[in-house]
């Protein structure tokens, strides 16, 4: 099984800091995705701060991972309803919908189905017809899936861990940090952050403070010979070998790289003028050329 649902090597340095001033970095695993913290505070607080990073990790894993079949998200799937949903499943299934209305379906997390059958080599037919996030009932009393529906919050859940972990680091008083769950999100900075795709490398840099960054890459793992690992509930093309975004919020850009992947220019144009918090999107070709929007 995949372990991760893309392929990322998105590099960082830290800029216009002082060269004495080492951060403290914790490297770890959470939701399918090697994570390292970097903290830019001093030892005793940047230790209390990671001891709360990483409980907050466990407790998201707990909500959203696929990996874990204890999750709230793996009961849901199994039940095919969770009564009572955590605050978080209800936020994040809320952000889902949204980014699901802007890009006109290319975001889709019950695409989870046709994955499974994908990996294992089985048919599709019924994971295809079980694609429809419109119906995906939602309240804060229970969440209901459709019948032979499963989710996946693989698209947009490490996005969600990050922002989570960058507001607990501003709350305990840190103001530099830079946080990988997957995806990048900077608290303060500046930091340099450089983009690469699979087949062209280094692409391009860019500057990251106070946002963040997601890059997905439909070429870097395959399903198998004819699929990526990042699936359209379409069946559109892979418009892009790379799309990286970058935004405010890091579950926003974690979803859009997803879903732009199959978008053509003007679609992820249209996309984007419904929201807001994207700042830009780099999208690499198939030739490695590259379109800024």
């Amino acid at each position: 099984m995949i372990s991760r649902r893309r392929f990322l090597t998105l590099s960082a340095c830290v800029i216009g800091f002082p060269a004495d001033a080492s951060p403290t970095r914790w490297r770890g695993f959470a939701l399918g995705a090697d994570v390292q913290i970097s903290l830019y505070a001093p030892a005793h607080l940047a230790q209390t701060a990671l001891n709360t990073c990483k409980a907050q990790l466990k407790l998201i894993e707990r909500q959203f991972s696929l990996y874990d079949p204890n999750s709230a998200l793996s009961g849901l799937n199994r039940a095919g309803k969770l009564a009572h949903p955590h605050p978080w499943m209800q936020e994040l299934l809320r952000q889902c919908d949204t980014i699901h209305r802007a890009t006109s379906g290319a975001f889709d997390p019950t695409v989870q189905p046709l994955w499974l059958a994908l990996s294992r080599g089985q048919p599709t037919q019924a994971a295809r017809h079980a694609i429809g996030w419109e119906r995906v009932t939602q309240s804060p009393d229970q969440i209901a899936l459709d019948s032979g529906q499963a989710l996946t919050l693989n698209g947009i859940a490490q996005g969600y861990a990050t922002d989570v972990i960058k507001s607990q680091l501003a709350a305990v008083g840190l103001q530099k940090s830079l946080i990988n769950i997957g995806e990048f999100a900077a608290l303060g900075g500046p930091f340099h952050i450089g983009v690469e795709d699979p087949s062209a490398g280094l692409v391009t840099t860019r500057k990251l403070m106070n946002q963040a960054i997601a890059t997905s890459s439909p070429g870097a793992l395959q399903l198998d010979a004819r699929h990526s690992h990042i699936l359209s509930p379409t069946g559109a093309d892979m418009n892009w070998s790379t799309v990286s975004v970058m935004a405010h919020s890091a579950a926003l850009a974690d979803a859009a790289s997803t879903a732009f992947c199959t978008m053509t220019v003007e679609e992820i144009k249209a996309a984007k003028s419904n929201l807001p918090e994207i700042n830009e999107v780099i999208a690499v070709d198939h030739a490695g050329q590259i379109t800024t929007i």
